[in-house]
């Protein structure tokens, strides 16, 4: 026979805690904000300090858990391991008779989030309250299932944190490598100042204009919006790459707009080969992606520059890695015209300095080697979101009953209450 569940309220399970501390008066060292607090995450990676707030801020203790009213659907409750005070659009919920754990899970269950949206008052910055939560109701479990509920969730939730970790070290690593790799190259030879700072004495050096004369390469802006309109844009056809399309010198496709083929030939001049650089123009100076043969023949887009080396000397790929060297994206960000809007232009690039070794053979192992951190980086994104996938599945099932833990022999000793 199957089991009958009953239900409780958010108010049955936990209370609010309204303790209030200033600032300059707390003995200890954290602070946290909604900034501190990621988007369906069960623990903190990062706080502030009381020194950077001003006011009254409510207190919290080991064990309680912190939920942001503000904005419900942005899913944000982690369980505080620590005690500190917090920004008043965050609750301090004191859990009773259950695990702080368990607590925070019926906080990110999608049931949860679309209640918490029904409740919240103001258009620009939608709030929920204690008395608008308080009365939502949800299955209710004996204590030790609640405890393995809570030990389930925690196991995959430590899971996507060690990614996390993975990820952050793979991005130091990739940052490290870049700067020791466009300063040394792989031969540890000895180094020469120049315009953008140390590199190997017997790099060459050159400037994004010279490398784009030979063979008919080119420094070309995309096109103008009176050429392009939004109303162009279809499901279907020649897709259109934008500045938000370029991320890790890669194109992302997703959420690629198309254009007739009539369109994509009436600007043929703006289509895209293998091997080209494309820049953004405005916005996050420095930010380019090489184009691949997957995206050979696509259009370059408006807000953007086209940037065609075929000087033999040199590798495309390895010309794009190097502008996202430090040394060159802070060159780009100082010579960038405008005060308000940065922005780069023709002459701009066309000057932009450039070095690379000799030895083609070189440029491609330094291009191989970056591209392969880039996979590994790729790897552990997917991993991560994966489990995420399975967290937000398993929490659900897991809350409503559809999947019992009655039976299930499980460490629970992380979650005691």
């Amino acid at each position: 026979m199957k089991e009958t569940l009953t239900e409780t309220t958010l108010g049955g399970l936990c209370y609010l805690r309204k303790e209030t501390c200033a600032p300059q008066d707390c003995t200890f060292s954290v602070y946290v904000g909604l900034e501190h607090i990621d988007s369906g995450s069960f623990s903190l990676s990062r706080h502030g300090v009381p020194s950077q707030v001003r006011s009254l801020k409510t207190r919290f203790y080991p064990g309680d858990v912190l939920y942001g009213k503000l904005r419900p659907y942005l899913d944000k409750a982690v369980v505080a391991e620590t005690e500190g005070i917090c920004s008043t659009d965050i609750l301090v919920f004191q859990p009773q008779r259950a695990p702080s754990w368990y607590l925070c899970g019926v906080l990110h269950t999608d049931k949860f989030i679309e209640y918490a949206k029904q409740t919240t008052h103001g258009v620009n910055h939608p709030r929920t309250s204690w008395s608008g939560i308080k009365a939502f109701e949800f299955v209710s479990f004996p204590l030790p299932e609640q405890k393995k509920i809570a030990a389930v969730l925690l196991k995959i939730q430590r899971a996507i944190e060690t990614q996390e970790k993975i990820i952050q070290s793979l991005r130091d690593l990739k940052k490290s490598t870049m700067q020791h790799l466009f300063t040394y190259g792989l031969r540890g030879e000895k180094t020469k100042l120049t315009e953008i700072g140390e590199v190997p004495v017997s790099w060459e050096e050159s400037t994004l204009g010279e490398l784009c004369k030979p063979n008919n390469g080119c420094i070309q802006t995309g096109p103008f919006g009176s050429q392009l309109h939004v109303s162009d844009y279809q499901s279907l056809g020649v897709p259109v790459v934008n500045p938000t399309h370029m991320f890790d010198n890669r194109i992302i496709h997703e959420r690629i707009p198309c254009v007739s083929n009539a369109n994509a030939n009436r600007l043929s001049r703006h289509l895209l080969e293998t091997g080209d650089v494309l820049f953004a123009r405005r916005g996050e100076i420095g930010r380019h992606s090489l184009i691949t043969k997957y995206e050979s023949g696509w259009l370059c887009g408006t807000g953007c520059f086209l940037i065609r080396i075929r000087d033999s000397r040199v590798s495309a790929a390895f010309i794009s890695w190097l502008l996202y060297s430090k040394s060159l994206q802070d060159w780009l960000k100082v010579h960038a015209a405008g005060a308000i809007m940065p922005n780069l232009n023709n002459k701009i690039l066309q000057t932009c300095p450039v070095t690379f070794p000799k030895a083609r053979t070189e440029q491609s192992e330094i291009v191989n080697c970056l591209n392969g951190l880039v996979q590994k980086l790729d790897f552990h994104k997917s991993k991560k979101s994966s489990l995420q996938d399975l967290f937000k599945a398993t929490l659900n099932k897991l809350m409503t009953g559809a999947i019992s833990t009655k039976d299930l022999h499980i460490d629970t000793a992380e979650v005691s209450v």
